[in-house]
């Protein structure tokens, strides 16, 4: 008979109540263990997971790791308990709810039965474990007493995983064979020694293999290293204490999950949201439509309405759709709990084949998924804002804009530039407590910001600018996160892929009376403009600088080609590829976060501190805040002042 809990909180058909109020006895017969040890051994397995990123992040070749943090680990139980997954790392958000899934069908698809210690399995295929080819699966099975008792797995984004584009981020790839390698299930590692078909099948068909092969090595040992932490624990606790303790790990996030839920007001709740484009055309809508029924402590999440999968890679597959709906209810309703398994046991989630955010191969390629699910995640805290007042927050930048380049140096050794210099960091929305932070990572996305130096030294590049767009954030009582300009200068010629699909509208969207956030956009400035011929290497950041450039992604002015909301939309696969010459010039200005509350509420000191720190203009000031501010923000920051007699009168107009 088992003695695992279910949703409502019962054990053998008798309630037993919170996990809280569970007496001794009652805590023992469920999780063959005591409490203190029950939670011993949780903080020992995300100690585990923390030490094993830690070791990745200092022993990574790659940019995308080292710097990044693109990577996630985590740990799962054993098959006869259905792979649970206790224990993730602080790392990508957008790994995290594919991982439990990825575990389990790769093993089994493998087949336990053919697993031995020391062996690692890797496979990337998005239709089995979820986001893109890049994002390589490692898996480690750890044995106990001749049986596997666990699985140590850690996703890593590898520089390129071959495919028509270097480093495989692109918007116009239109199916699977363009997309890049798909291995399924197999062997990298057997009993700890490399396996050289594998090796020699990803090697044959990637390129910087030079940066892959040391990332694979240390991967497998921070594996390794996880396997011995996790065995230690077992040894001194015993494996029904373990066994206890992943699967109260799992209880107690499923119980603070339907907790939160139950603040929810039942009902029946309809979210959409819409990206730019595909990378085919700018005509046929792309839309993620999602319906929330709430009951109790149950939810279901119906996808069915979304657009059909889009013609390119745009899309995104149905574990990334289950990713996305968890992490907009840890963000709305349960922030302070892990994001184990247990987090999904309230929800259930309807996904059809062939929608953009369940695409099917060969045509339904999937490369962008991280876009996708953000436009749902947006759309469901948008839509539940409504009803959860306190809970709410604003929307933020939405698109990671991903600008990806190569070439090669004068000696034609190879070069290449992953996320770095475009649209990759910027602002978040206001919420009920504070301001919107300006400069950090998409609400799906939880990566780091390469150093300026790291960034220069991988590619010949200087990152020029870096600062934030005065007026852009959205006006309310507590400010959006201001949109983010940054300039990179290209000492030397190459190819520039750029992925800016949700520039069309606002995607900081404001709530409780906030306005939302101004759209981004991007350029590039060829060596002869005359603005650079003027400026030097520094780019003017004045709407007159535009009138040369090349438009890349953004609605602008026809002529001027400066930002303006009612402009021209500039469609951001018009050219797949973009060639550019020594001295050319990127630009990208980061979509803004959504304000909350009324604007003219927001106390004037507040006000007049924006304006010193830059992020409100006099003018700005006066039309979105109803605030007066008499002197000079540029050459006296510390003499400005607020006119109190004014601001009444213009707040009481």
């Amino acid at each position: 008979m088992s003695t695992q809990p279910d949703v409502d909180g019962k054990l053998d058909g008798t309630s037993i109540g919170r996990l809280r109020d569970f007496t001794p006895e009652q805590f023992e017969a469920t999780y063959h263990c005591d409490r203190f040890t029950a939670m011993v051994l949780s903080n020992r397995l995300r100690y585990t997971v923390d030490h094993m990123s830690t070791g990745l992040m200092f022993s990574a070749f790659s940019p995308i790791i080292r710097d990044w943090y693109d990577f996630a680990i985590t740990v799962s139980g054993p098959p006869d308990m259905d792979y649970p997954m206790p224990a993730v790392s602080s790392s990508l958000l957008v790994f995290l709810g594919t991982m439990e899934d990825a575990v389990r069908n790769i093993v089994e698809e493998f087949g336990v039965e053919n697993l031995q210690p020391g062996d690692v399995l890797i496979c990337n295929d998005p239709y089995r474990a979820g986001n893109h080819v890049n994002d390589t699966c490692f898996i480690r099975p750890v044995f106990y007493q001749g049986r596997p008792i666990a699985f140590m797995n850690a996703r890593a984004h590898q520089l390129d995983m071959g495919g028509i584009t270097p480093g495989g981020f692109s918007g116009t790839k239109a199916n699977v064979y363009e997309n890049g390698l798909v291995i399924g299930p197999m062997k990298l590692f057997e009993k700890d020694k490399p396996v050289r078909s594998t090796f020699s099948l990803v090697f044959d068909n990637t390129r910087f293999a030079g940066f892959l092969q040391p990332d694979f090595m240390t991967m497998a040992e921070q594996l390794k290293l996880g396997e011995k932490l996790l065995l230690e624990s077992i040894e001194r606790y015993g494996e029904q204490a373990y066994r206890g303790a992943v699967r109260y790990c799992c209880d107690a996030s499923a119980e603070a999950m339907g907790d939160a839920l139950e603040r929810v007001p039942d009902g029946i709740y309809h979210a959409e949201g819409s990206i730019d484009a595909d990378g085919v055309d700018a005509e046929e809508p792309i839309v993620v439509r999602a319906s929330l029924n709430k009951k109790g402590r149950r939810l279901e999440v119906d996808l069915s309405g979304s657009s059909r999968q889009a013609r390119t890679c745009i899309n995104a597959g149905p574990l990334d759709a289950k990713t996305a709906v968890g992490a907009a209810f840890k963000l709305l309703v349960d922030r302070h709990t892990p994001f184990t398994s247990g987090a999904y046991r309230h929800i259930d989630i309807v996904v059809p084949p062939g929608t953009v955010l369940s695409a099917m191969p060969p045509d339904g390629a999937i490369m962008l998924y991280w876009e996708i699910s953000s436009v749902l995640l947006s759309a469901i805290v948008e839509e539940l804002g409504k009803v959860l007042s306190g809970d709410a927050f604003a929307g933020d930048y939405g698109t990671v804009c991903v600008h990806n380049a190569h070439g090669k140096h004068a000696d034609g050794s190879a070069w290449q530039s992953i996320g770095i210099v475009g649209g990759e960091h910027g602002p978040w929305g206001a919420d009920r407590h504070r301001d919107g932070e300006s400069y950090t990572v998409p609400y799906m996305v939880n990566g780091l910001d390469p150093s300026t130096e790291a960034s220069e030294l991988d590619a010949p590049t200087l990152l020029m600018r870096k600062e934030y767009v005065i007026d852009s954030a959205g006006a309310g009582y507590n400010r959006g996160g201001a949109a983010v300009l940054k300039d990179a200068y290209w000492e030397q010629s190459g190819e520039h892929y750029s992925i800016p699909i949700r520039l069309k509208e606002a995607t900081g969207f404001g709530v409780q009376g906030g306005a939302a956030g101004r759209a981004g956009a991007c350029w590039l400035f060829e060596p002869e403009d005359e603005q650079l011929q003027v400026a030097g290497k520094l780019l003017p950041v004045s709407d007159s600088v535009y009138a040369q450039s090349t438009p890349m992604a953004g609605v602008l002015d026809k002529q001027s080609k400066a930002l303006d909301p009612d402009g021209e939309y500039f469609y951001f696969a018009r050219q797949s590829v973009w060639h550019t010459r020594p001295g050319a010039y990127s630009r990208y200005i980061t979509n803004a976060g959504g304000g909350y509350g009324e604007p003219r509420t927001r106390e004037p000191e507040r006000v007049l501190a924006d304006v010193r720190d830059g992020y409100v203009s006099i003018a700005g000031a006066h039309t979105d805040y109803g605030v007066v501010v008499i002197g000079d923000p540029d050459f006296d920051p510390e003499g400005l002042s607020v006119d109190a007699v004014a601001t009444a009168k213009l707040r009481s107009a």
